[in-house]
């Protein structure tokens, strides 16, 4: 169980939900371990929250355990997306701990939001990779069939092909020497229209600071930009997850993404009680 997460999944405002797919990893495996880790590594935080004065085991966090892969990664979303649907329709936000990239498309074909918004060092805008076109290289490109819009935090690499896509008027890319800039500049309000889900996946942050991560791409976003990215987005965000920790470090990006977690919902509670 995520620490902190005590309330009965039927009185729950928020939802966190495993997904410890690890089928087309393609540099280091080990994102199966990633939601359970991330638990782990949540273990030391102080229920309290100074910023927001709350504490997070009050805000109504259920953890509804793992929904654990099989073979057929197509069949499993859809099955994921069923699961994390079922929360939506209890009114409560579902927060997906994954597993590689490939689960965040199930996080919005069941939110079926407007925009996403996207921390990831890799733009994940591939037709197909390595022949298979639900490889976690290509799970952008098809939320792009769900949302209006995609906004790419943190994005450093990419095909030429990625890198043309990345051009149309539905997507935009923040590079990780603009984000504080873009950060700053950002009308906290700018997402307060229409719906939006948001992902982290972990790799975005340099990974001096997560080296936790299947494929590490160097010159990447500092930690304290991915939380206020998280603390501005979080009130206006209808789903969230944190995606590709693996178990090839020393908890630093478990660590990282359990405190994401929480930062997304005493957030999004400040938000909504305002």
């Amino acid at each position: 169980m995520f620490p902190g997460a005590t309330a009965d999944r039927d009185a729950a405002s928020y939802v966190v939900v495993g997904a410890p797919l690890d089928a087309t990893t393609t540099f280091q495996p080990g994102t199966r371990f990633g939601p359970d880790r991330v638990r782990r590594f949540s273990e030391s935080y102080d229920d309290y929250d100074d910023r927001t004065d709350s504490h997070f085991s009050a805000l109504g966090v259920h953890d509804a355990g793992d929904v654990v892969p099989w073979d057929d990664t197509r069949e499993y979303l859809d099955h994921l997306a069923a699961e994390l649907r079922s929360v939506v329709l209890d009114g409560a936000i579902p927060i997906g701990l994954g597993g590689e990239h490939t689960v965040t498309y199930a996080g919005v074909e069941a939110v079926a939001p407007d925009t996403l918004v996207v921390v990831d060092a890799h733009l994940d805008l591939r037709a197909e990779y390595a022949g298979n076109p639900w490889n976690h290289a290509c799970v952008t490109r098809h939320a792009l069939d769900v949302v209006d819009r995609a906004v790419i935090v943190g994005a450093r690499t990419g095909s030429s092909e990625e890198w043309d896509r990345a051009a149309a008027d539905d997507v935009a890319v923040v590079a990780p020497e603009d984000a504080r800039a873009w950060l700053d500049d950002l009308d906290p309000n700018r997402f307060a229209d229409g719906s939006t889900y948001l992902s982290v996946d972990v790799d975005g942050v340099d990974p001096g600071f997560a080296p936790g991560t299947g494929t590490m791409e160097p010159f990447g976003l500092h930690p304290r930009e991915v939380r206020d990215l998280v603390r501005t987005v979080a009130p206006h965000a209808d789903g969230f997850d944190v995606v590709e920790v693996n178990d090839r470090d020393d908890g630093q990006a478990a660590a990282l993404g359990g405190k994401l977690l929480r930062e997304f919902v005493h957030s999004h509670a400040a938000g909504s009680s305002a």
